[in-house]
């Protein structure tokens, strides 16, 4: 990646002031920036957040990493809202209803602060309510577990706005195997998981690869006539062994085959000393949790978690961590092949030191700049590469004969 020439020659930054006021130019032009380009974040996990414990997200919250007055001032355009449905909720039965209830949670959202926020169902929805100042939320399906083995039930969820679908989850699946569950039992997709790559492709909804098996991913890259996204996915490159994350050759197959990876900003996710601590501090977890019966929600769980804590710091990655992710990205899948997908509200308390919630954008893009990327090549990484792939999938769809309904401007046209 080209570096800056100040990130390059120390007596050129001395020379030509390179650091004091310039640097604080450059993070004027940030915040310019982030208000100016469209921001497409894939992965924020609001509604299950609200189903654990409602908030009014329309003003400051004093949890989560997401709220109006946070992502206003990040210069946040179109967080997708991510329908989550844990797999033992699928195991359960359960799936299909709380995803129709987190959807009407989205809608609740709208409903109560129609000024702020307005639903999108298509590409071009996400200007028209830039345009109108207001925050765009378009929907994501995390966990296919809903269309329990049936195209119907994917039109339905299509019809309430889904506009991606993450195949599976942390368990494999009626539709794909799961990069984190270690029974492989179907060795890649289903046969109802390829199937269904074939209709999501007519029908327009965006197939994620993220969670997905390696197998799975690749079946999925060989069989989908659309470009995919991975909507919260970094490298494996810097995680070695963590399946979750791409590898160098599945990030530069994603780019080749006209896809996204959308960086997730989880520290456990950009280095390997957060992934390991986690994974230790997890099975430590587990083994006094399980010999105790303790639930989740066990007072003495917590304090055991809290000590666990205070005797291992954790070591929260950075913004150059981050970085050093969309760098290497760039490098395998091209400059047209990434964006952001930070996982807010769903990796808890890991998000690295200048990215701590929807307010920091600003951050990432002075990042990206003093990293020598242009400001064209920003606006493709913040959103612009996310929409060409959405109008992709969108024009497949066409070509099948449906055409993509954009709720937000059929909701401007006069009656």
């Amino acid at each position: 990646m080209k570096k800056s020439l100040c990130a390059i020659l120390p007596l050129l930054a001395f020379v030509h002031g390179c650091g004091g006021p310039s640097t604080d130019r450059s993070e004027e032009r940030a915040g310019q920036l982030a208000h100016e380009l469209l921001i497409v974040d894939t992965h924020i996990d609001v509604p299950y957040r609200l189903h654990r414990a409602w908030r009014d997200v329309s003003k400051a919250t004093a949890d989560g990493d997401f709220d109006y007055p946070r992502a206003q001032a990040g210069g946040l355009d179109a967080p997708f809202m991510s329908i989550y449905i844990p797999p033992k909720v699928d195991a359960g039965g359960g799936a299909a209803a709380l995803a129709d209830e987190l959807i009407d949670s989205v809608e609740r959202i709208v409903g109560q602060a129609p000024e702020k926020f307005a639903l999108a169902t298509c590409a071009d929805d996400l200007m028209a309510i830039k345009a109108s100042e207001r925050i765009a939320l378009p929907l994501g399906m995390e966990n296919g577990g809903p269309i329990n083995g049936d195209f119907a039930n994917l039109r339905h969820f299509h019809e309430r706005g889904i506009r991606y679908v993450t195949l599976a989850h942390s368990k494999s699946n009626h539709i794909s195997d799961s990069s984190y569950d270690p029974f492989k039992r179907w060795q890649g997709l289903s046969p109802f998981g390829k199937q269904l790559v074939a209709e999501m492709n007519r029908l327009g909804t965006m197939i994620d690869v993220s969670h997905l098996s390696d197998q799975a991913f690749w079946q999925v890259i060989e069989l989908s006539q659309a470009p995919v996204i991975a909507s919260h996915s970094s490298l494996r490159h810097f995680t070695p062994g963590f399946e979750r994350n791409l590898s160098d050759e599945m990030a530069a197959a994603l780019g080749e085959a006209g896809g996204v990876i959308q960086i997730n900003f989880g520290s456990g996710f950009l280095t390997e000393a957060a992934r390991a601590l986690s994974a230790t501090q997890r099975k430590a977890v587990l083994g006094f949790a399980f010999p105790n019966h303790l639930a989740e929600d066990d007072p003495r769980l917590a304090a055991f978690m809290a000590q666990s804590r205070k005797d291992h710091p954790y070591p929260y990655a950075t913004l150059d961590d981050a970085l050093d992710h969309f760098d290497r990205a760039v490098a395998l899948a091209g400059i047209d092949a990434v964006g952001i997908g930070s996982d807010y509200d769903g990796v808890g308390d890991s998000l690295p030191i200048g990215l701590k919630d929807a307010s920091t954008y600003p951050n990432l893009i002075h990042g990206l700049l003093g990293r020598g990327y242009s400001e064209q090549d920003i606006a493709k990484i913040v959103g612009g590469n996310l929409m060409r792939v959405w109008r992709a999938v969108e024009a497949q769809a066409e070509f099948h004969g449906n055409p993509p309904h954009c709720s937000a401007i059929a909701a401007a046209q006069p009656a």
